[in-house]
């Protein structure tokens, strides 16, 4: 299992739309990632998981990955996370 702690530079973090691409950049990987803000972890490829954590520009995350593509998992989300646009 790899983790990665990450600051979310999207504009508007992870609302709405930004999450639902962030959902299908997870479901692109064989590996079960997580998501977690504060003491809360959530399954990131689940949209009501991500959208229930409110996560908003400038909050540090945490993302975990469990599989064969683990390490690509990881790399593919934080660049997500932390692109500006």
């Amino acid at each position: 299992m790899l983790e990665q702690q990450v600051e979310v530079k999207l504009k508007s973090g992870l609302q709405a739309r930004q999450a639902a691409l962030f959902v299908q950049e997870a479901n692109r990987y064989q590996a079960d990632v997580f998501l977690q803000k504060g003491n809360r972890k959530v399954n990131a490829k689940s949209i009501m998981g991500i959208m229930s954590l409110a996560v908003a520009h400038g909050t540090d995350i945490t993302l975990f990955a469990d599989g064969t593509d683990e390490a690509k998992a990881i790399e593919g989300l934080r660049l997500m996370i932390e692109s500006e646009e």
